[in-house]
């Protein structure tokens, strides 16, 4: 039984994606599809025991639930008709479109952003509402009622679980790849004694690199799980062992995972050569000069800085400017550097980033005094404990040097 329990864990760890993708799509309502995985799932616990595990478990779940569902629908009189329509044969094995069905779905648009967060994890990654609660720091009946709220949309929003035609990635494809970049900044931006909200930055690599190997035809879903790839390759250095946060320039290099820090270069590279080129690529490439960089200072910073220009071009936000200013202190001076950063004062004032961009060049420029006043702002603005304590440490060495 143990054992039966610890393999059904897994599958709907692993598979409930596509389960709830095939079920969905035949019943049309996520809801009747996760009320009838649930039965099968159930059934399973009860049968497999004494007839041994099927050859192929995700079919006997998808086909068990179907019929499970089929039986609820023909003893509700307002679901007989709709029996009839789904009644005419099984669901097949659950494939890629069953997939990317569930996650195009659970991502769409239409829904909140919080709502779509929380349901791909819950559908795409089978976390249960307990585990997003916990890893969002919010009352497990608050997610609770986030997930029944998706739902309900879902349903309201007449959102079918189809893969859309590949003329339309270009308009649903960004809204994914948002939330999946969503949920790895909320792990991996968080404290580093943060287990649970770390395990987010987990589930973020894991659903990016599956969506792009559903989607090999797409470079920009590539692109993101090169990025996260490169960025959790890091993920061993970012803290010390008091939790808090080692920049760049002063991590362990050691430290890095570099095998990981292949795989996806390979994979950028990989995706580069289709010649689509997107703001995740980009990203991408940018973290790849620092991956694969000797050292701080060694990194090729004439090529950051011309991504960074590329990446404007693409995506024209302030924030883009204000990190390619870290690349121009090392192409042009801290000077020039900071003249580019000031220039965005109207727009980034109060970003807690632009004033501790500003603190870091003022040092450079040997201006404590100024440097002090930008670290403080930057502390009073910050808002992620981690940063927090980071800026506050700046203040602190900024306040007693000589």
């Amino acid at each position: 039984m143990d054992d039966v329990a610890d393999l059904l864990d897994r599958l709907w760890r692993t598979d409930a994606v596509g389960m709830l993708g095939a079920l969905s799509r035949r019943l049309g309502d996520f809801d009747r599809a996760e009320e009838a995985l649930s039965d099968a799932l159930s059934e399973a616990l009860k049968r497999w025991p004494e007839e041994g595990v099927p050859g192929s478990p995700t079919g006997w779940l998808v086909t068990t639930g179907w019929r499970k569902a089929l039986d609820r629908l023909r003893r509700e009189r307002v679901g007989r008709d709709k029996a009839t329509l789904v009644a005419t044969e099984p669901p097949r094995e659950p494939g890629v479109d069953d997939r990317l069905a569930t996650i195009f779905a659970c991502c769409h648009p239409a829904l909140a952003e919080p709502s779509r967060v929380a349901l791909t994890l819950y559908a795409a990654s089978g976390l249960s509402a307990a585990e997003i609660a916990a890893a969002f720091l919010v009352p497990q009946p608050t997610m609770a009622q986030r997930l029944s709220r998706a739902k309900r949309q879902l349903r309201e929003l007449g959102i079918r679980f189809e893969v859309p035609a590949p003329d339309e990635y270009a308009d649903r494809l960004p809204a994914v790849l948002a939330v999946i970049y969503l949920v790895f900044n909320e792990g991996y931006l968080s404290s580093g004694r943060s287990t649970q909200r770390r395990e987010l930055a987990r589930e973020g690599v894991e659903l990016a690199g599956q969506l792009a190997g559903l989607l090999p035809a797409e470079p920009e879903a590539a692109g993101l799980a090169a990025l996260l790839e490169l960025h959790q390759a890091r993920a061993a250095a970012r803290f010390d062992s008091w939790g808090r946060i080692v920049l760049l320039d002063k991590q362990d290099r050691r430290l890095w995972d570099r095998a990981a820090i292949e795989r996806a270069a390979l994979r950028l590279r990989a995706a580069v050569r289709q010649g689509r080129p997107g703001p995740y690529q980009l990203q991408a490439g940018i973290a790849a000069l620092h991956a694969l960089a000797g050292s701080y200072e060694a990194t090729n910073w004439t090529e950051v800085r011309a991504l960074y220009d590329r990446l404007y071009a693409v995506n024209p936000s302030p924030v883009v400017l204000l990190n390619r200013a870290v690349a121009t202190r090392f192409t042009l001076g801290a000077s020039t550097a900071l003249t580019e950063v000031d220039a965005l004062a109207d727009r980034l004032a109060g970003y807690h980033l632009w004033h501790a961009t500003r603190a870091d060049l003022l040092v450079t420029l040997d201006r404590p005094a100024e440097a002090l006043v930008a670290a403080e702002r930057a502390l009073e603005l910050a808002t992620n404990p981690a940063e927090r304590e980071l800026m506050s440490r700046r203040v602190g060495e900024l306040r007693h040097r000589p």
